[in-house]
């Protein structure tokens, strides 16, 4: 294993700091700790440092700094791939630094660079409150909201980075710093939807939201019924939704593996994700269409707010998967056909799946920050299992021949927490913000040592 070497020649203070949370290749537990969330990711970093508070990574920031290492934050890892190589980069995982902390009269939460999005979800409901979280209870709070932040409940209250109130982070010369709106402002700009690598947050506050409960589930149809399910579906997104009624739909091939429960193993269906902050009525006028079509299962039903995250049944354990996402500009009924052929039972796909995007999401407003809205109407994702090496090839094929059969209804702008290959940075933001996030990357680390998914470059990259 090439990676490379680390070596404390004196016990200085930042070294001293990080005394038993430093790991390095000699260690029997390096490649344990080196893991990401998606086992397909091979990180092999120069070391793996587990803060547990601010001044631990402040320290940990210092000591790549001596060593002419770079710094990469991680929480979880469910999108570590664009990362690339780490051999002269000391990765962070902040999974150790989890607190969460709410304040209900202010609707507001404070969370650890560490924590996920289960545990925001959990303690704010104890107060009757909801956040902008993902679909998947196990992602990492921080990553997800730097990049953007697509919840089920974003039609009605825009991205998660822009419901951000204050950042704490590290800057690239150690200095820890809040930024909100009157201190640090171009950076606190930056970090709500212009990535990590402007500094390593160690917490960050976000804005909570009335909501008890969702009016929310699943409606289910085999295979070959997909062709009149999505064109359908399409239809109802393209007519005039309101804000509250968000929707989602995918084509899944489910494998013949023991993990999938025996009643779907090795079967395929269209599968429809509803959500609506509305009351039944409303929402089941909109679902009529898709109902007619007759799904052999319908889940949609009034549930808890704290139960919305596993609504879409997002795997909550590591996994060894490949996939891409792709934004897009249109959605005509050729390109749901075009879908139907290249994700279907006969490919090496798990699933296929369009996201609506749309309503608040969609609207730039003046106090956003580097992402303000989404420019595109629907989001692509594709993915496939790849349990062993030669799958992993096979199935990037798969992805990469939807992206293509896709792309000629591709948006301009692409969306930061979707991408999981490389591509060019200003492709994520226009080109006002791409200009400003280079100056600003410039300022905070002309170095460029602190590294991200798809890092804006500094002007003065050297």
């Amino acid at each position: 294993m090439s990676v490379y070497p680390v070596k404390i020649h004196s016990p200085s203070r930042p070294a001293r700091a990080l005394d038993g949370k430093i790991i390095t290749s000699e260690h029997a537990r390096f490649d344990e700790a080196r893991r990401a969330w998606n086992l397909t990711v091979d990180q092999r970093p120069a070391a793996v440092v587990f803060p547990e508070s601010a001044q631990d990574v402040a320290a940990a920031v210092l000591f790549a700094r001596q060593h002419g290492l770079r710094v990469a934050a991680q929480g979880t890892g469910h999108n570590a791939g664009p990362l690339g190589s780490l051999e002269d980069t000391i990765l962070l995982k902040t999974e150790r630094m989890r607190g969460v902390q709410i304040d209900p009269k202010a609707c507001l939460a404070r969370v650890e660079a560490g924590a996920v999005w289960l545990e925001v979800v959990e303690a704010a409901a104890q107060h009757g409150l909801a956040a902008l979280a993902g679909s998947s209870p196990d992602v990492g709070v921080v990553g997800y909201t730097l990049g953007g932040g697509m919840s089920f409940l974003a039609r009605k209250y825009g991205l998660s980075a822009n419901a951000v109130r204050a950042i704490e982070l590290v800057t690239a010369d150690g200095r820890l710093v809040r930024c909100d709106r009157e201190s640090e402002p171009d950076l606190f700009w930056a970090l709500r939807g212009g990535g990590g690598s402007f500094g390593v947050v160690t917490a960050i506050e976000l804005r909570l939201f009335p909501i008890t409960e969702v009016y929310a589930g699943l409606l289910w149809w085999p295979a070959d019924a997909a062709l009149p399910v999505l064109q359908t579906w399409r239809e109802l997104t393209q007519g005039d939704l309101p804000d509250e009624f968000t929707s989602a739909a995918r084509l899944v091939n489910f494998p013949m593996i023991p993990d999938i429960p025996e009643h779907l193993r090795g079967r395929s269906f269209v599968i429809v994700t509803v959500i609506h902050l509305g009351t039944p009525a409303e929402a089941d006028a909109l679902l009529a269409p898709l109902r007619a079509l007759e799904p052999l299962t319908d889940t949609v039903q009034i549930i808890p707010a704290n139960a919305l995250g596993h609504v879409h049944v997002d795997p909550e354990q590591p996994i060894a998967s490949v996939g891409d996402g792709l934004m897009l500009a249109s959605l005509p009924a050729e390109a749901i056909e075009t879908l139907v052929h290249v994700a279907g039972p006969d490919t090496l796909l798990l699933a296929a799946e369009l996201i609506h995007v749309g309503g608040e999401m969609k609207r730039a407003r003046p106090a956003g920050g580097a992402l303000p809205a989404i420019d595109a109407d629907y989001a692509l994702f594709a993915t496939g299992l790849a349990p062993c090496p030669p799958a992993v090839s096979a199935v990037a094929r798969s992805v990469a021949a939807a992206q293509t059969a896709l792309r000629p209804w591709a948006a301009r702008q692409m969306y930061l927490n979707l991408a999981c290959t490389s591509r060019d940075p200003a492709s994520f933001w226009s080109a006002e913000a791409y200009d400003r996030l280079r100056r600003i990357k410039a300022a905070v680390d002309p170095d460029n040592l602190i590294r991200s998914n798809h890092p804006v470059p500094p002007h003065n990259n050297r």
